[in-house]
């Protein structure tokens, strides 16, 4: 296959993503402008209009920003890759960085700021105007710009060793180079995770003990029962930055935790927050954090091993303007043409992460009442503005959750999930 062939087939896959994603997107906007201002039945005694409303015109605003940023982001890169402006910028790099590790590395970590500074508007406007504009946004210009900066820091003090790695291994280990990569990237991809809850949450926010008391004492006594070891619970300053409230594991081993948004905290009785906490407790316990994890290793090992098939693929490059063979213009490819050539599968990884969701409310229901775990859904929803009415196409290809519809109809299985108006 020539050059010409390969950047012919890349567009053709970029531009049906874009495309296609459009499409569902427009699906589920008419969709859910059509229901705006009626309350599905399954939620009248629970949503009330003013809140499915407001609902609906956040997601609508989301939407109509992503027909913005999603074709924006799409032609610039379609245009930069035909105009040859990546090989651009790595001969430049070359013009003034001799050494080809570290000009290999300049270059990915160039590409990257590009693409930040690119969406940066878009990104800007999201938190600024969006979620300001729905009450969302707490965070001040200095706090995402710290943010940012902090962001940039971590990128080159990890991004930069583990590129500078790869190409080590690229040279230095043979034809079975991928291989080694592979184990070594991996091995270091563990450590980032055991140490993120420890040294890399906290620079960005500040996570405190529970305070002793009736909630703690029931969320050690809820995870004693489950025989779930964890090495603490912890409040995050969440509303620091955003309204919207969540709770999740983090950590491997003796650095899990428990944490808590503080906006959850208050938003939440003491049963629901056991029921959400029950929830990530399922995952842990029927194995979906090990089984995603497996699955990240089995992408990162075909993806290594694609970079060995194709670096000595002499049409790829010019395909992408570059003028030759290199390290870094090989991973920037594979990064760059993955998402396009992927993109039919997002529904089947949608599925897989849905199904293991409904495990965990399953798991929930049964060790702390399927009731808590039903308010304390419709509290999530109704506190973070979700919509209640996306298009079934919509919903199947890219939510890693069910609907809240289909979650409520698959506690009531396990038992009596009453539909309770707010302060219920």
């Amino acid at each position: 296959m020539e050059a010409a062939s390969i950047l012919r087939v890349y567009i053709a896959f970029a531009a049906a993503d874009l495309v296609w994603g459009l499409f569902l997107t427009f699906l589920n906007y008419r969709n859910v402008r059509r229901n705006a201002d009626s309350v599905p039945e399954a939620f009248r005694e629970s949503v009330t209009p003013e809140e499915h409303r407001k609902a609906a015109a956040y997601s609508l605003a989301r939407m109509r920003l992503g027909f913005v940023s999603s074709p924006v982001m799409t032609l610039l890169t379609l245009a930069a890759v035909v105009a040859g402006f990546f090989g651009l910028v790595d001969a430049w790099l070359g013009g003034f960085v001799h050494r080809e590790y570290l000009r290999g590395a300049a270059f990915l970590g160039a590409v990257g700021l590009l693409a930040s500074l690119v969406s940066l508007p878009f990104s800007l406007y999201s938190t600024f105007v969006l979620e300001k504009r729905f009450g969302f946004n707490t965070t001040t210009l200095k706090t995402w710009a710290a943010d940012a900066l902090k962001g940039l820091a971590l990128s080159i003090v990890i991004g930069l060793p583990l590129a500078l790695l790869l190409f080590l291994f690229m040279d230095a280990t043979g034809r079975l180079w991928w291989l080694w990569a592979f184990a070594a990237l991996s091995l270091v991809n563990l450590g980032i995770s055991i140490a993120y809850p420890l040294l890399i949450a906290p620079l960005f926010n500040k996570f405190s003990p529970l305070p002793e008391g009736s909630l703690a004492e029931r969320i050690r006594e809820l995870a004693g029962r489950l025989d779930f070891r964890m090495s603490g619970i912890f409040v995050m300053d969440g509303s620091k930055r955003s309204r919207h409230s969540n709770a999740y594991f983090t950590g491997l081993g003796r650095t899990k935790r428990v944490v808590l948004f503080d906006t959850l905290v208050a938003q939440m009785s003491e049963e629901e927050i056991l029921a959400v906490l029950a929830h990530e407790i399922g995952h842990e316990k029927k194995r979906h954090v090990l089984k995603g994890m497996l699955l990240s290793l089995v992408l990162s090992f075909v993806g290594f091993w694609i970079l060995s098939l194709l670096r000595y693929w002499a049409p790829l490059y010019p395909a992408f303007g570059f003028a030759g063979a290199s390290k870094e213009a090989l991973v920037f490819i594979l990064m760059l043409a993955s998402g396009p050539l992927t993109f039919f599968l997002a529904p089947a990884f949608s599925a897989w992460s849905r199904r293991h969701e409904y495990a965990a409310d399953r798991f929930a229901a049964e060790a702390a009442g399927p009731e808590a775990m039903g308010s304390a859904l419709l509290k999530l929803n109704r506190e973070n503005a979700s919509n209640l009415t996306p298009h079934p196409w919509y919903s199947f290809w890219y939510y890693s959750h069910p609907t809240l519809s289909e979650r409520l109809a698959a506690l009531a299985s396990v038992g009596e999930v009453p539909v309770r108006r707010r302060g219920g």
